[in-house]
C-alpha cells in the first residue's frame, strides 16, 4: 500500500511540475488549462480502475481480479496476496477437516456431535448403525426424539456421565452397546458408541466354561471323598469284595478326572494357535485300518464294526491331532450305538476332497441339537453321555482339529436310525497317489 501511495505522490509532483513548466513557457492560462486537464485524466484513469473493481465485487474471485494500471496495480496485487492466503488457509482448514472426517468414518467406534440442544450435527456410519440414525435426514433433530430408550434418556438427562452406560437393543439381531458422553466445546456432547456383543458372548462362554468344569468334576470328587471317608473309618468293617468294588469305582472315577482333565489340555492346546506345528503326509488306510481296530475293542464284540477304505490318498496335517479327532468320531458311535447295531468307518474322495465317515444304526438325534453338538459340554442326554464315559469336550476337540486344517465337519442323523459324521479335508491337504483307481 505504501507503493500505491507513492505511485500516486509522483502521479500529481509529475503533474504539478508540468503545470510549472507550462506556466513559465506560456503563461498561467495555459498551466491552468493543462493542470485540469490532467486532473482529469488522472480522475478518468481512477474512475475506470473503479468501475471494474466494483464490477468484480459483484462476483469476487481470485481468478477474474482485474489487474488495474497505476496505484491500482499495487493495491490490487496486494489485494491478490491477500486473497491467495486466504485461499491457501482454507484449503488447509478444509484438507484438515476432510482428514478428520474421514478418520471419523473409519472409526470401529460410533461417534455423534451434539449441539447444546441436544440435535445431531454429525455422525460417523457406526454410530449411524448402532442408533438405527441417518445423518442425511436427522441432522438437527434432537437425539431423544430418536433414541427413546429410557435408560438413554434418564442417562443423558443426568448429566453424570462418569461410567458408561449399558444397552441391551432388541431390535433386528440382539445386541449390546456401550454409550458414553463427553461435554465439550459450547455446551457441545460427543456420543460415543461400542458394540460389546462379542465380548459379552465370550464372557457367558467363560463363565459357563468354568460352571460346566466345576459340574464334571463335582460328581468324581464327591465320589472319591466319599469312599475315601468310608475305607479310612476304622470302625466300618469291610469284606474284601466291598473293599475291591470301591477301590474300582474309585479307579473309574479317578480316570474319568483324567480324561476330563486330558480333553481341557488338548483343547487349551488347539485353541493357542491356528495351524498344526508338524503337518507332515499321512497314510490314512493304516490309520483307518487302526481305528477299525480300535472301535472293535472298545466295542467287545457288541457290535458289527465294518471298515471301507477306497483310496490310498494320503492327508498332509498333524497326525497327532487327525488321529485323535477321527478317533473321537469312531468312539462316539460306539459309546452310542445299542447293541447290536453296526458302525461302518470309511475313507474316500468327493471331488478331489478327502472324506473321513463314521456311519453307526445308534440312538439319532434330533435336528434341533446338531448345530450346538461341537459346542463345549453340551450333550444331547447328559445321563447317557455320562454312563457312556464321555467329557463332553469329544466333538469340540473334532471341530478345532478340524478347523486347523482347513476341514468341516457335516453331520446328518436321523433320531431312532442312526448318524453319520463326516470330516472332510480340502483338496489341497490331498495327495492322491492311486490316479487310476480314484479316476
Amino acid at each position: 500500500m505504501n507503493t500505491a501511495w507513492a505511485r500516486f505522490l509522483g502521479a500529481l509532483a509529475a503533474l504539478a511540475a508540468a503545470a510549472l513548466a507550462a506556466w513559465l513557457a506560456v503563461g498561467a492560462e495555459w498551466a491552468l488549462a493543462l493542470a485540469v486537464a490532467g486532473l482529469l485524466l488522472m480522475v478518468l484513469h481512477h474512475v475506470r480502475n473503479l468501475a471494474a473493481f466494483l464490477h468484480w465485487l459483484e462476483v469476487p474471485r481470485r481468478e477474474t481480479m482485474p489487474i488495474g494500471s497505476g496505484a491500482w496495480e499495487t493495491a490490487l496485487a496486494e489485494l491478490h496476496r491477500h486473497f491467495k492466503s486466504r485461499d491457501e488457509s482454507e484449503h488447509e482448514v478444509a484438507v484438515a477437516l476432510a482428514r478428520f472426517r474421514a478418520a471419523g468414518q473409519a472409526l470401529p467406534d460410533g461417534v455423534v456431535i451434539l449441539n447444546r440442544e441436544r440435535q445431531i450435527e454429525w455422525a460417523n456410519p457406526t454410530a449411524e448403525r448402532h442408533l438405527d440414525i441417518d445423518t442425511r435426514n436427522d441432522a438437527g433433530q434432537a437425539i431423544t426424539n430418536l433414541v427413546r430408550n429410557p435408560d438413554f434418556l434418564a442417562y443423558l438427562g443426568s448429566g453424570a456421565y462418569g461410567e458408561p452406560l449399558v444397552l441391551r437393543r432388541a431390535r433386528g439381531e440382539a445386541s449390546v452397546l456401550t454409550l458414553r458422553v463427553i461435554d465439550f466445546g459450547d455446551d457441545q456432547k460427543l456420543l460415543l458408541t461400542r458394540d460389546i456383543t462379542l465380548e459379552e458372548k465370550l464372557d457367558t462362554m467363560r463363565r459357563d466354561f468354568v460352571a460346566n468344569v466345576s459340574h464334571e468334576l463335582k460328581t468324581p470328587v464327591t465320589v472319591l471323598s466319599g469312599f475315601v471317608e468310608t475305607l479310612s473309618d476304622e470302625a466300618m468293617v469291610l469284606s474284601a469284595e466291598q473293599k475291591r468294588k470301591f477301590l474300582g469305582l474309585m479307579s473309574e472315577q479317578a480316570r474319568r478326572m483324567q480324561r476330563l482333565i486330558e480333553d481341557l489340555l488338548t483343547l487349551s492346546t488347539l485353541e493357542s494357535s491356528n495351524a498344526p506345528p508338524d503337518d507332515q503326509a499321512i497314510d490314512v488306510r493304516p490309520l483307518v485300518e487302526k481305528l477299525g481296530e480300535e472301535a472293535r475293542l472298545l466295542s467287545g464284540g457288541r457290535h458289527k464294526v465294518q471298515v471301507s477304505v477306497e483310496t490310498d490318498a494320503r492327508l498332509t496335517g498333524s497326525m497327532r491331532e487327525v488321529s485323535s479327532a477321527l478317533s473321537n468320531l469312531v468312539s462316539n458311535a460306539v459309546r452310542y450305538t445299542p447293541d447290536g447295531g453296526a458302525i461302518q468307518i470309511g475313507w474316500r474322495l468327493r471331488d478331489g476332497q478327502g472324506v473321513f465317515s463314521v456311519e453307526d444304526s445308534g440312538i439319532g438325534i434330533e435336528g434341533r441339537h446338531i448345530a450346538r453338538l461341537t459346542e463345549r459340554f453340551y450333550r444331547v442326554d447328559n445321563s447317557r453321555s455320562r454312563e457312556s464315559g464321555g467329557t463332553g469336550l469329544g466333538l469340540a476337540i473334532v471341530k478345532h482339529v478340524l478347523t486347523r486344517h482347513q476341514a468341516s465337519l457335516e453331520i446328518r442323523s436321523e433320531f431312532g436310525r442312526g448318524s453319520t459324521f463326516s470330516a472332510v479335508f480340502p483338496a489341497r491337504r490331498v495327495e492322491v497317489i492311486d490316479a487310476a483307481r480314484a479316476a
